[in-house]
């Protein structure tokens, strides 16, 4: 496969939150994120001040508008706390942007330098669906603690042994999920790497459609959701409807234990979705034999789904936002690729009551 914009990675996930110092907070004492670097008032902004947060490979930046003229300001105000942009480093942004608009890519930012005195980054930036961007970065000298225009600021987090971000799931509107799987491969060269009907997503009341995108590498895969139809409303359309439009559903983050990682998260106060203990019982016989205590696996809430390559074990967060919007997965992979197709009816029931609890099933 090509790589027409020469992208290396993710960079880092955006969040445009009504107040990011206490959303740093909830991702340090909940999630196990360290603070990095900061900037706002103290390093000379005056509109804006965000955090950024890693932990393993994973990047998080919170920023919260200062004044209401923001245009952060009105994307909260539509979407509530989301994610406003997937950033992407490539080996020179201006040639990724170049040749992104080339291919159809409409423009958000043009290339431009961001410097201090720690050195120099190029940046520009994309649309996608929604409100939602890619921000294209290339180093020229930096050498600072995160981007230009950030401060050291450590603040150490208990690290729950998270790796780097898998895969950011994306909501679409019903018929655009094709538009935008289209999207990715002309723009960035992404190739196809497993779709599901609603066949495969579905269950006696909602249904939904997905096309999992993926670079060459596997390294940066966006799985793009519509809502299907069906008796009831899909969590794909509650989620349209609560954010406001098309955006980043969740973000599934990889670590190397998830028997550890979900012990820790659970004491640090992280909700997560349960499915009934029947889906244990049948467990063995569906997936075969796991190196994982079956015990430990339902007392926790954790998945097991197996393909060709191996199996792979997940489990997803409530919504973090008062509304049914942003949630997290948590996954480690055994050798599967794979996104748990054979978990799907057993979340999506779960999924379902927790709807019927908010009246929006």
């Amino acid at each position: 496969m090509e790589n027409p914009l020469k992208l290396k990675r993710i960079h880092h996930v955006e969040f445009w939150v009504g107040n990011a110092r206490q959303a740093a907070f909830y991702y340090r004492k909940g999630f196990g994120f360290s603070q990095v670097a900061y900037s706002g008032l103290e390093t000379g902004h005056r509109q804006r001040t965000s955090y950024a947060l890693s932990q393993g490979k994973a990047n998080f930046l919170l920023t919260t508008p200062l004044t209401p003229d923001d245009p952060a300001a009105d994307h909260i105000k539509k979407h509530g706390d989301g994610v406003r942009d997937i950033a992407l480093e490539v080996a020179d942004a201006d040639e990724a942007f170049a040749e992104a608009v080339r291919r159809g890519a409409k423009p958000a930012e043009e290339p431009h330098d961001l410097s201090d005195e720690h050195g120099t980054v190029r940046r520009a930036a994309v649309h996608t669906y929604g409100d939602t961007i890619h921000s294209l970065i290339s180093y020229k000298d930096y050498k600072g603690p995160f981007l230009p225009g950030f401060m050291a600021a450590p603040v150490a987090g208990d690290d729950c042994g998270i790796l780097r971000i898998d895969h950011i799931v994306g909501n679409v509107e019903l018929g655009q999920m094709r538009h935008w799987a289209d999207f990715y491969t002309r723009v960035f060269g992404f190739h196809r790497y497993i779709t599901f009907d609603d066949k495969d997503i579905s269950t006696e009341y909602s249904a939904l459609m997905s096309i999992v995108m993926s670079d060459d590498s596997h390294s940066v895969k966006f799985p793009i959701n519509e809502p299907a139809p069906a008796r009831k409303k899909s969590q794909i359309q509650e989620y349209i409807e609560a954010y406001g439009g098309a955006g980043a559903q969740h973000i599934a983050l990889q670590c190397k234990d998830v028997l550890y990682t979900v012990s820790k998260l659970e004491k640090n106060g992280m909700e997560f979705l349960r499915v009934p203990d029947a889906y244990y019982d049948a467990l063995p016989a569906r997936v075969g034999p796991l190196e994982e205590p079956i015990g430990t696996l339902k007392s926790l809430g954790v998945l097991v789904d197996r393909d060709d390559e191996g199996y792979l074990l997940q489990i997803f967060s409530k919504p973090v936002e008062d509304r049914p919007t942003v949630f997290f997965e948590v996954i480690q992979r055994k050798g599967s690729r794979g996104f748990g197709k054979g978990n799907f009816k057993a979340l999506f029931e779960s999924i379902e009551l927790e709807q019927a609890r908010r009246g929006n099933l």
